[in-house]
Order: structure tokens, then C-alpha cells, then sequence
């Protein structure tokens, strides 16, 4: 059958009586395009005061029991959040600045840990144990598991994931006793394997100051660089692209320069490698167009070209954006979250398909408003930090969460039950998730490549639950 969610979408405004769903083009106060609102904590119910402002957000799934938390950068701390239960987000403590305050902190994970740099001077790179978090029934004030203190102020952070290396990135190194000494603001590499005892490798700088990046093991298109470790960093006026496989020899494979240059600021590949989606920060000041987003063909890394610009709905000013799946969600400061449709970029393709408006009151090229966004929990949950408004937790709702999936065969039956569920899918089923409706994951299946699975219902209680098939696809199960 066609995936067709009305008694879904119904069911949503019975069962999630805490959320706002988006009626009539608003969530409560908040402008809106097929995104829920499920709730929001202002700076001062994250441990700071009314002047508070927030910056970077990043998020983490506890591997022992699902539970999602939101990580939250504000100017005088790093605050944490239990958001398992969306509707009632619950603020577990914070993790004060490691130096002075600033409007600059950023975020990351691995191994379930965070790593945590600022530009606040001398600050480092904290490192906290996100296990810690388990039981916190109070607001605790945390100390970091380790400081780093090879560099002082640093912009950015971000991890290779697979192999455990963080890039410390715009670091300005710090040497006691002075002013501090640049280091031209490239990539700073630290061994996180063990991930409380950071170890410095080395620095790359023969590319100047890089202001983002992303580290993958490469697995796309171009076959001369598969497997090896590829760094691309929005180093202001260009992206470059870094064999880092031996961080010890880096090999620089290629730069990219683009028209309209004001400050290449930050992008993310499609999650196949083969086109980088770049934002940069200040063209839409300069050259006064709406929301320009480039596309770079990576087809072959040693010569990346331009595929073509997105022209956005505002002329708001685009900050930072990730892929997953076939969605680019961008925060895009007074504009708020956008989230674009990249399944079709092949043919120069790419459109507009749910937004969520932080700032309400203007969508005008300043820097207000949505900061960052973290798509990446497996419930649906979306995390957006706005610096004046603080944390939202929203979701696609039942039409958005499906459109993508409108040309899918997706059969579930019996449904009621209370024993097997045979799900079908015209596509391999990889992961399957169920939720209860307070949004609390209750089971979870994972590696099973079939287009046809069983699922087992007889350990649940009576009542409604949502099926989440491959992080994207959700469907509503009675169990009788």
C-alpha cells in the first residue's frame, strides 16, 4: 500500500498533547513548513543568565540503554540535556568554560565522550565523559575528565570518527606565560583512541586557516583515494582537500574556488561523497542574493568543480548544515531550519521541503537566530541551538517524515496485534526502531538487510507505538 499517514497525523495531536504541532503554517509563535515543535529551553533554564547566548549544539545516544541528549554550547558553559522524552527535556547540569567566556564554543563526540573547544582565550580542549550523565536526577556543575591545553583559542573541532583523531581547527597555539602565537589556524591533530588521554600528533598548516571541516574515510566516486583519510576544510576563501592518512606526510589533493567569494565557511558531504554542499557565511551581506548554497561536484577529488547554486527562500545568512539521508538540514540564522530535498542532485536539483523559524520576527541577512542543528538521533528528534532563544527539540511531522518515501511500498501486517508483525519494504529494511508515545525507544533492531522482517509485539504493553524504518521511515502499530 501507498504510504498514506492521515490517521498518523491524527493520531500525533491526540497522543503528543505537550508538542505544538505546525497548523496553519505555525507552531505556537513560530513560523513553519511540516515541522513540530516539541520543546524548547531558553539559556536561563540552561544554567545561564537572561544575557545568556548559545552557539554550537552536537548530540549523544547513550549505547547502554537509547536515551538521546542534546549538548549545548552557550558563552559561559557547555549545558547537557536529557531530550528521551521530547515533550520534557530535562537540563542535567553544565560544564563551565574553561577560561573566560565566549560566543565562540564547539562541539564533538566520540566514544562517548565530548570534545570541547572555544576561542575564549587559553581555553583548550576539554574533554568530558558523557557516561557520567547516567542517573543525574539534579543539576550537577561538572569538571572535565581532561584538559587539553596543547592551543589556547580554536574555533572548531571535528572527529574522524573511525579511526579516532580529532582536528583541532583555527587553533591559535598557546604557550604559557604569553601572548599566545598562531599557528596560521590549520588543522591541529590529536589521537583521541584512548578518548580521555588525548595525545598531539601533528599540524597542518600549509593551507592556511581552516574555519570547518569534515573528516571521512573516503568511500565515493573516485577510486584513486578509496579508503584513505580525507580532510575538507572551508578554509575562508577556499575548500581544500587533504590526504591525511599519514598525519605525519599530509598530502594536499586539490583546492576549490568558487564565484562570489566572501567567507567560505562550512559544508558537508552527501553521505555517498560524491558532492560537498558548502555554505558561505557572508555572500548574502555582500552580494545581497538570498541564501546561496554551493554545490561541489567531488566526482574526482583531485579537480572538484562546481555542480550549481541553490537560491534559498530568504535572504537569511546560511551557517552551518549537515546531510543524512536524502535531506540537507541547514541552520540558517533568522531563518531558522530549512531543510532541503538532495535526492535529485545529479540533475542540478534540489528544493525546499520543511522549515522550522527560531527567530519569528525577520528573516534579513543578520547574525541572529539558529546557530547549528543536530539531525542525527535515530527517534526523529532534531536539535536546533538558536543564540537568543536556546534549545528546540522539533520533528519532521507525519507528512515530511513520509514525503520523501511517497514512491515506497511499505505493508504492515497484522497490525493491531499482539504477536509476530510481518513489515515489508520495497527497499532492505537495515534498521528497525520502535517507540513508544512519549517518544521513548522500547526496542531496536539493527543489521538486518531484508526486504521482509518478523517483529515480535508479545513483550508490549497494550496501546499505540511508531515504527521507525532506517532512521527515516515512520509507521503507526496498535498492539492489542
Amino acid at each position: 500500500m501507498k504510504f498514506k499517514l492521515t490517521a498518523f497525523l491524527l493520531m500525533l495531536t491526540v497522543t503528543f498533547s505537550a508538542q505544538t504541532l505546525c497548523s496553519g503554517g505555525f507552531a505556537g509563535s513560530y513560523p513553519c513548513n511540516k515541522i513540530d515543535l516539541y520543546s524548547q529551553l531558553p539559556a536561563i533554564q540552561l544554567g545561564g543568565v537572561v544575557s545568556t547566548e548559545c552557539n554550537d549544539i552536537w548530540g549523544w545516544t547513550d549505547p547502554m540503554n537509547g536515551k538521546e541528549y542534546a549538548i549545548i554550547g552557550l558563552t559561559s558553559h557547555t549545558a547537557f540535556v536529557d531530550i528521551s522524552v521530547p515533550t520534557a527535556p530535562v537540563y542535567l547540569g553544565k560544564l563551565p568554560t574553561a577560561s573566560v567566556s565566549s560566543i565562540w564554543r564547539d562541539i564533538k563526540v566520540y566514544s562517548n565522550h565530548a570534545y570541547i573547544v572555544s576561542e575564549a582565550s587559553a581555553h583548550g580542549m576539554q574533554v568530558f565523559d558523557l557516561t557520567r550523565l547516567r542517573g543525574v536526577v539534579t543539576p550537577q556543575t561538572f569538571t572535565a575528565d581532561f584538559h587539553y591545553t596543547g592551543f589556547g583559542r580554536c574555533h572548531n573541532i571535528a572527529i574522524d570518527e573511525v579511526n579516532g583523531y580529532a582536528y583541532a581547527i583555527g587553533t591559535r597555539t598557546y604557550v604559557p606565560g604569553s601572548s599566545g602565537i598562531s599557528n596560521g589556524g590549520g588543522p591541529h591533530i590529536i589521537n583521541i583512541q584512548t578518548p580521555a588521554s588525548p595525545v598531539f600528533v601533528n599540524e597542518y598548516n600549509a593551507q592556511g586557516y581552516s574555519h570547518d571541516a569534515q573528516i571521512v574515510v573516503y568511500n565515493g566516486p573516485d577510486t584513486d583515494h578509496l579508503g584513505k583519510q580525507i580532510y575538507i576544510g572551508s578554509n575562508e576563501n577556499k575548500v581544500v582537500v587533504v590526504d591525511l592518512t599519514n598525519k605525519l606526510a599530509p598530502v594536499l589533493i586539490s583546492n576549490f574556488t568558487y564565484t562570489n567569494t566572501a567567507y567560505t565557511h562550512q559544508g558537508w558531504l552527501t553521505e555517498d561523497h560524491k558532492y560537498f554542499i558548502l555554505g558561505d557565511e557572508v555572500d548574502e551581506q555582500s552580494f545581497g542574493f538570498n541564501t546561496k548554497t554551493v554545490i561541489v561536484d567531488m566526482t574526482d577529488l583531485d579537480a572538484p568543480v562546481l555542480k550549481w547554486n541553490y537560491n534559498g527562500q530568504t535572504p537569511a545568512i546560511d551557517h552551518n548544515g549537515y546531510t543524512k539521508g536524502n535531506d540537507f538540514y541547514l541552520a540558517n540564522y533568522r531563518a531558522g531550519l530549512r531543510i532541503m530535498d538532495i535526492s535529485n542532485l545529479d540533475s542540478a536539483n534540489m528544493n525546499e521541503v520543511g522549515f522550522f523559524d527560531t527567530f519569528p520576527t525577520s528573516n534579513s541577512n543578520q547574525f541572529n537566530g539558529a546557530w547549528s542543528v543536530y539531525p542525527y538521533f535515530a527517534s526523529g528528534s532534531i536539535i536546533i541551538s538558536d543564540i537568543e532563544r536556546g534549545l528546540f527539540v522539533v520533528k519532521k511531522n507525519a507528512i515530511l517524515s513520509n514525503d520523501s518515501f511517497s514512491n515506497l511500498n511499505i505493508s504492515i501486517y497484522p497490525n493491531p496485534s499482539n504477536g509476530l508483525v510481518n513489515i515489508t519494504l520495497d527497499v532492505p529494511i537495515e534498521k528497525l526502531d520502535v517507540f513508544n508515545v512519549l517518544g521513548v525507544k522500547v526496542k531496536s533492531i539493527n543489521n538486518l538487510n531484508s526486504n521482509e522482517i518478523q517483529l515480535s509485539v508479545s513483550d508490549l504493553s497494550s496501546g499505540i507505538y511508531i515504527l521507525l524504518v532506517n532512521d527515516s521511515i515512520s509507521q503507526k502499530l496498535i498492539v492489542e
